[in-house]
């Protein structure tokens, strides 16, 4: 007998080889119409898989990540059968599922339009009426190889032969349409109930430059209508947030012809730089962490010590001085490796914890350039906790505390996703482990919920990452914590133990902001450009209705900033009226109008960004519940 063990710990039992599907069935009707793809064993695989031996199985609805993954890869495919039918000289690139969609890159002769992705839309919903099944067969290598070669599709050729010998290459057939691919795949094209193409864009095949540019189409799916419509409603909405938008007209941030990826911080965006930054040494020097600054060119020596020329040379800039190569850093790690180790340690001084805001560059290809969430150089919320292992699971839980100290501070709800060994990786395996186990007891004893994401760690230690919330669902990963055995080897750190003896110390390397410039263009987002009032550029607007209240505004302005307020009085021969909607347009949180009424009385007409407004005030008591405001850094 044939024993299937299910999710919630019930066994199955068959006499006979059957299906994941089989099993859906024989649970129930309602579960085999949404379940869409299967994990056996731990492995995500199509619901025709074949079961012929004892296993797990958990059978996955869309709203499982490897359910919705393989219902979007289908999608990825009836949009290249479509593209296919439409311009059969179309060569096929990739196509996979991406968060909240897909895309499927394509070789063609001009640009797609967006009228022809209408035409492109048109034809995926012919192929899903048709329902027609996804097959899987698999090839050896010479065979595959030969099989691209006939459908003329160079690009599948290439990826065929860059896999090892020996191995059986695997392909979806849709009706006459063939596409090389690993899966899993939903059961047939009818089960996509909703999609739309978003947009086209280009992109260099294999990510590189130097390669031929593509067309990338990208769209999304859901099984209900309604699903879609709420998606597309947020993208409307991310639109109207775009931190490059707003960036511009609020004056915070701009990127000149002259550097791209190089972000110019404006003075009102320097404000709000200053204001995190200052936050971030107030918070950190409460817990003991000492600053630090290190250059931003070191010896290349230095990078293939630290590992990093031979696991992320492609991404640094590299420079000669005095005939001696040197290399722009793309990371603080090795800078703040040097700094420890110019004295010697006794174990009464660990845990050291080092903290720097330190400007980093890294090479990013031009197509992936985007604002302030993605740039060539950036400044990174970077700290060094160096300790003995027996240190290890209080100072995690302590970082974890700050991390959660700090987004709480914002408004951010988050997850927690814990990554592993990567295959190009640095030490041995029972570190790894060792480090691995440590992240998990610390995350356990916190009664955290993560997620494990196997082969996703750093290349010398296992990380946890903290994914932010948004106000309109999106999620951001800023924080990481990762534990690193690797790097105090490479850089023969040590410390003076109880017993006299050297010993090795470990490290834990950390960020709570991530890159200060992705975590501005992220709460502009969150907050639409209205900042709570202690980021805020400006946190109150002066207006005297005419000529004659101006005494009485500078006054005003004076008594706020002596108080460390910032303000800006708008004494332009303009009508209130409008003067009060360009303070609105700008998000300040106070307007503050002054007529005769205020001059006689010594009080304020208050309009607040979020109350509306809220009548005439003492200045003393505006003065005083907007500094308390600020103070406590109320949302």
């Amino acid at each position: 007998m044939l024993k299937v063990t299910l999710k919630d710990g019930s066994v199955k039992e068959y006499g006979m080889e059957i299906t994941a599907f089989d099993v859906a069935k024989d649970i129930s009707k309602g579960l085999a119409r949404v379940v869409v793809a299967a994990e056996i064993d731990g492995k995500v695989t199509d619901l025709s898989t074949k079961i012929d031996k004892d296993c797990e199985l958990n059978l996955l609805k869309f709203e499982d990540e490897g359910g919705r993954d393989a219902y979007r890869h289908t999608s990825s495919h009836i949009l290249a059968q479509a593209v296919k039918r439409l311009y059969p000289g179309a060569k096929l690139a990739i196509g996979p599922a991406i968060e909240n969609g897909f895309y499927y890159d394509f070789d063609i002769d001009k640009p797609f339009t967006i009228e022809q992705l209408e035409g492109i839309e048109a034809e995926m919903k012919k192929i899903i009426k048709e329902d027609i099944r996804l097959e899987r067969f698999t090839l050896k290598k010479d065979d595959a190889v030969k099989l691209m070669k006939d459908n003329d599709e160079p690009y599948k050729v290439e990826l065929i032969e860059s896999l090892p010998e020996g191995e059986e290459i695997s392909f979806y057939r849709q009706n006459g349409f063939v596409d090389l691919c690993a899966g899993p795949h939903i059961p047939s094209t009818g089960k996509i109930k909703a999609f739309k193409l978003l947009s086209v864009a280009g992109a260099y095949w294999r990510g590189d430059e130097n390669n031929k540019m593509l067309q990338r189409i990208y769209g999304t799916s859901f099984p209900k209508n309604s699903m879609l419509e709420e998606y597309l409603d947020r993208l409307e909405e991310a639109k109207k947030r775009d931190h490059r938008k707003l960036g511009k007209e609020l004056q915070l941030f701009d990127i000149f012809e002259e550097g791209p990826g190089f972000p110019f911080f404006l003075p009102k965006g320097m404000i709000i730089r200053n204001e995190l930054e200052s936050y971030w040494r107030k918070e950190h020097e409460k817990r003991g962490y000492h600053e630090v600054k290190t250059p931003v060119i070191l010896n290349e020596e230095l990078w293939h010590r630290s590992g990093h020329w031979d696991h992320y040379k492609e991404n640094m800039y590299l420079t000669k001085i005095d005939e001696v190569d040197y290399a722009i850093k793309p990371m603080n790690c090795p800078g703040g490796m040097l700094i420890y180790n110019r004295d010697l340690h006794s174990y009464r001084e660990l845990p050291l914890r080092v903290g720097e805001l330190g400007l980093v560059h890294r090479h990013e290809l031009s197509g992936t350039l985007h604002g302030l969430m993605r740039v060539r150089c950036f400044t990174q919320d970077d700290a060094h906790i160096f300790m003995t292992e027996d240190h290890i699971k209080d100072e995690v839980i302590g970082v974890i505390d700050l991390i959660d100290e700090f987004y709480s501070v914002f408004g951010f709800k988050y997850h927690v996703e814990l990554s592993t060994q990567p295959e190009d990786s640095l030490g041995t395996a029972e570190q790894w482990n060792m480090a691995i186990n440590a992240l998990k007891d610390a995350l356990d004893t916190k009664k955290m919920s993560y997620r494990i994401n196997e082969g996703d760690g750093a290349f010398y230690g296992p990380k946890i990452d903290f994914h932010l919330e948004d106000t309109i669902g999106r999620t951001w990963q800023c924080g990481t914590i990762q534990l690193d055995f690797q790097l105090p080897e490479r850089f023969d750190l040590s410390y003076i133990g109880a017993d006299g003896e050297k010993h090795r110390p470990v490290t834990i390397h950390r960020v709570v902001f991530g890159s200060i410039e992705r975590f501005i263009a992220i709460l502009t987002e969150h907050y639409a450009g209205a900042f709570p009032a202690w980021l805020a550029p400006v946190q109150v607007k002066i207006l005297p209705l005419i000529e004659k209240h101006i005494d009485y505004a500078k006054k005003v302005n004076s008594v706020l900033r002596e108080k460390g307020v910032r303000t800006e009085i708008d004494r332009r021969n303009e009508k209130i009226g409008y003067r009060i909607r360009e303070a609105r347009m700008e998000r300040v949180p106070y307007i503050l109008v002054l007529g005769d009424k205020e001059v006689e009385d010594n009080a304020v007409a208050v309009r607040s960004r979020k109350e509306g407004d809220m009548g005439t005030r003492p200045l003393e008591e505006f003065t005083e519940s907007i500094v308390e405001e600020i103070k406590k850094r109320e949302l």
